[in-house]
């Protein structure tokens, strides 16, 4: 009899479901301000990395349709090809000041950026230090660069530097690291990170994903937030995708790594540029967050209020201290059943599981954001009280 070579994806799609680690997409319709239209229904969205509402904003529209008036509908090309727009250009020294760097560098996705960084810049007799809970495009770019790779226990500056004083055999050292933590909305401790680097002689690079728009009085990021000056961060990576209101990221660091990263950076160099829609809309979008941050303000407001209110009734949302709020639940079949009965009750909330997150720590991620209402967040938190009577969340 002849085998079916592909039974071990039904094995691994069973497997998947005993775990309760099966997932599906859901059909979005439709977004409007602070809800979405999902498999037809509409709900207050938590879902969303849209932080600052910049994503559906007029002036962030009009700029996407102007690009599109004057370039088309595509770069058709890579940058080292014919696809270096002059929008490029001009959204790199936006970055570049925005972030008070001498240069930047657009790359198509955050994924992208952080594979091709790591892998350009870091090689087999290198050595990289990770925090144990860094994003997955940071993983990946640090086996892509096959360098050796040590990762720390979370936030451990103790541990960070035990393992710096034994790996002395190695070439260039690389200390990489999150911001603002995706998962537990939690904030690296950047200053006891770049004091450890100067004493070892590391490069720090530092992924701001989440903190970009977000962390600091005018949203430039993790280094304004703790005051740091720009340049004891030698590499600054951030997205488009989520406060900015569009897609992509940036690089942002000197002219010589720029230069490199055109020449290395295998995940830049081997890909189309991105559209002259998306980078209109990023330009518009830095452009509203340099001239004012009361989105800003609105946020932290919000989440704060957010935060408080589920600490005072015992809910375990770790030590996040930012938009993004963790509310944790133990079980991967308990998590799946608090998000479908938060959506029966009109809120958006997804189930995060193993291995997005560690084991038995599986939760459901509130995204704050500046357009979420008082009356939205305090109905949402009534809704979770309600849940815990279901569900017996509070441990």
């Amino acid at each position: 009899m002849k085998m079916n070579k592909l039974n071990f994806i039904d094995e691994a799609l069973n497997d998947l479901k005993k775990k309760g680690l099966y997932r599906t997409l859901k059909t979005c319709s439709q977004f409007k301000s602070s809800k979405l239209v999902l498999d037809g229904k509409e709900l207050i969205n938590f879902s969303s990395n849209n932080y600052l509402g910049l994503a559906g904003d007029p002036i962030l529209k009009k700029a996407a349709c102007d690009a599109v008036e004057k370039y088309g509908c595509s770069s058709t090309a890579s940058r080292l090809m014919c696809g270096n727009l002059a929008l490029n250009e001009e959204l790199e020294k936006r970055i570049a000041g925005f972030k008070r760097t001498e240069a930047a560098l657009i790359f198509s996705s955050g994924y992208m950026a952080n594979i091709g960084v790591i892998s350009a810049l870091m090689g087999r007799q290198d050595v990289i230090f990770a925090n144990k809970y860094n994003h997955a495009s940071l993983v990946d770019g640090c086996i892509l660069s096959r360098a050796k790779l040590i990762r720390y226990p979370h936030k451990d500056v103790v541990g960070l530097e035990r393992v710096l004083k034994d790996t002395g055999k190695y070439g260039r050292r690389l200390i990489v690291t999150d911001s603002l933590f995706s998962m537990d909305g939690d904030i690296a401790p950047l200053p006891e990170i770049v004091k450890l680097a100067k004493q070892y002689n590391c490069i720090v690079m530092v992924d701001d994903a989440h903190a970009t728009g977000v962390l600091g009085r005018t949203g430039r990021g993790s280094a304004e937030y703790f005051g740091i000056p720009e340049e004891d961060v030698d590499i600054h990576m951030g997205t488009f995708g989520k406060a900015l209101g569009g897609f992509g990221a940036y690089v942002a660091g000197s002219g010589k790594l720029k230069e490199l990263l055109i020449n290395r950076a295998r995940s830049f160099i081997f890909t189309t540029a991105l559209p002259p829609s998306v980078i209109g809309s990023v330009i518009a979008g830095i452009s509203i967050l340099e001239r004012d941050n009361t989105r800003i303000k609105t946020l932290n407001k919000n989440a704060g209020y957010f935060r408080n209110q589920l600490r005072k009734e015992g809910f375990n949302i770790l030590d996040t201290k930012t938009q993004i709020i963790p509310l944790i639940v133990g079980g991967n079949g308990k998590a799946v059943q608090l998000s479908k009965f938060l959506a029966q009750n009109g809120i958006s909330a997804i189930a995060v599981r193993p291995p997005t997150v560690p084991q038995n720590t599986a939760r459901i991620r509130f995204s704050i954001t500046a357009v979420h209402s008082k009356e939205e967040l305090s109905y949402t938190i009534e809704t979770i009280k309600k849940a815990d009577k279901k569900f017996s969340i509070i441990q």
